[in-house]
Protein backbone atom coordinates (compact mmCIF):
# COMPACT_ATOMS: atom_id res chain seq x y z
CA UNK A 1 0.00 0.00 0.00
CA UNK A 2 1.24 3.45 -0.90
CA UNK A 3 1.59 5.89 2.00
CA UNK A 4 1.28 9.61 1.37
CA UNK A 5 2.94 12.37 3.39
CA UNK A 6 2.20 16.04 2.77
CA UNK A 7 4.55 18.88 3.64
CA UNK A 8 5.11 22.53 2.85
CA UNK A 9 2.23 24.10 4.71
CA UNK A 10 2.62 27.03 7.04
CA UNK A 11 1.66 30.59 7.84
CA UNK A 12 1.90 33.13 5.05
CA UNK A 13 0.63 36.63 4.45
CA UNK A 14 -2.00 37.33 1.85
CA UNK A 15 -0.42 37.57 -1.57
CA UNK A 16 2.33 35.15 -0.66
CA UNK A 17 3.15 31.72 -2.03
CA UNK A 18 3.60 28.19 -0.75
CA UNK A 19 4.53 24.95 -2.43
CA UNK A 20 2.99 21.80 -1.05
CA UNK A 21 4.54 18.40 -1.60
CA UNK A 22 3.02 14.95 -1.31
CA UNK A 23 5.62 12.24 -1.10
CA UNK A 24 4.51 8.70 -1.86
CA UNK A 25 6.18 5.66 -0.34
CA UNK A 26 6.05 3.85 -3.65
CA UNK A 27 6.02 4.48 -7.35
CA UNK A 28 3.20 6.66 -8.62
CA UNK A 29 3.93 6.69 -12.33
CA UNK A 30 1.23 4.13 -13.08
CA UNK A 31 -1.52 6.01 -11.22
CA UNK A 32 -3.50 8.44 -13.31
CA UNK A 33 -6.00 9.95 -10.88
CA UNK A 34 -4.67 12.11 -8.08
CA UNK A 35 -5.36 15.46 -6.55
CA UNK A 36 -5.21 18.01 -3.81
CA UNK A 37 -8.17 18.67 -1.53
CA UNK A 38 -8.71 21.09 1.31
CA UNK A 39 -10.96 21.35 4.30
CA UNK A 40 -11.59 24.55 6.19
CA UNK A 41 -13.12 24.56 9.69
CA UNK A 42 -16.82 23.89 9.53
CA UNK A 43 -16.74 23.15 5.82
CA UNK A 44 -16.73 20.03 3.70
CA UNK A 45 -13.59 18.77 2.04
CA UNK A 46 -13.34 20.10 -1.50
CA UNK A 47 -11.25 19.30 -4.53
CA UNK A 48 -8.73 22.06 -5.23
CA UNK A 49 -6.81 20.59 -8.16
CA UNK A 50 -6.84 17.20 -9.82
CA UNK A 51 -5.07 15.15 -12.45
CA UNK A 52 -7.08 12.57 -14.35
CA UNK A 53 -5.30 10.86 -17.18
CA UNK A 54 -3.76 13.65 -19.20
CA UNK A 55 -6.14 16.31 -17.98
CA UNK A 56 -5.82 18.79 -15.15
CA UNK A 57 -8.71 20.57 -13.49
CA UNK A 58 -8.97 23.27 -10.84
CA UNK A 59 -11.63 24.65 -8.57
CA UNK A 60 -12.87 27.99 -9.87
CA UNK A 61 -11.65 29.67 -6.70
CA UNK A 62 -8.00 28.78 -7.40
CA UNK A 63 -7.78 28.94 -11.19
CA UNK A 64 -4.86 31.05 -12.31
CA UNK A 65 -3.28 30.95 -8.84
CA UNK A 66 -2.60 27.26 -8.10
CA UNK A 67 -0.73 24.73 -10.21
CA UNK A 68 -0.71 20.99 -9.70
CA UNK A 69 2.16 18.90 -10.99
CA UNK A 70 3.76 15.52 -10.52
CA UNK A 71 7.30 14.21 -10.58
CA UNK A 72 7.16 10.49 -11.23
CA UNK A 73 10.91 10.09 -10.74
CA UNK A 74 10.57 11.47 -7.21
CA UNK A 75 7.16 9.86 -6.54
CA UNK A 76 5.87 13.26 -5.53
CA UNK A 77 2.81 15.36 -6.23
CA UNK A 78 3.06 19.14 -5.90
CA UNK A 79 0.73 22.08 -5.48
CA UNK A 80 2.19 25.50 -6.18
CA UNK A 81 0.00 28.13 -4.57
CA UNK A 82 0.47 31.78 -5.51
CA UNK A 83 -1.42 34.96 -4.63
CA UNK A 84 -2.77 33.30 -1.53
CA UNK A 85 -5.89 34.69 0.09
CA UNK A 86 -7.22 34.35 3.64
CA UNK A 87 -10.01 32.16 2.27
CA UNK A 88 -7.40 29.62 1.18
CA UNK A 89 -6.80 28.82 4.85
CA UNK A 90 -7.47 25.11 5.36
CA UNK A 91 -5.90 21.73 5.89
CA UNK A 92 -4.67 20.48 2.54
CA UNK A 93 -4.67 16.79 1.68
CA UNK A 94 -3.31 14.86 -1.26
CA UNK A 95 -5.03 11.79 -2.57
CA UNK A 96 -4.29 9.11 -5.15
CA UNK A 97 -6.72 6.60 -6.58
CA UNK A 98 -5.10 3.20 -6.15
CA UNK A 99 -6.81 -0.04 -7.15
CA UNK A 100 -10.25 1.53 -6.88
CA UNK A 101 -9.70 3.19 -3.49
CA UNK A 102 -8.42 6.61 -2.57
CA UNK A 103 -5.33 6.81 -0.41
CA UNK A 104 -4.99 9.97 1.68
CA UNK A 105 -2.20 11.77 3.43
CA UNK A 106 -2.49 13.18 6.94
CA UNK A 107 -2.84 16.76 5.73
CA UNK A 108 -0.82 19.93 6.08
CA UNK A 109 -2.13 23.19 7.52
CA UNK A 110 -2.09 26.32 5.39
CA UNK A 111 -2.92 29.59 7.13
CA UNK A 112 -3.11 32.85 5.21
CA UNK A 113 -3.19 36.03 7.25
CA UNK A 114 -4.75 39.23 5.99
Amino acid sequence: QVQLVESGGGLVQAGGSLRLSCAASGSIFRFNVMGWYRQAPGKQRELVAGISGGRVNYADSVKGRFTISRDNAKNTLFLQMNSLKPEDTAVYYCSILIMGSYSWGQGTQVTVSS
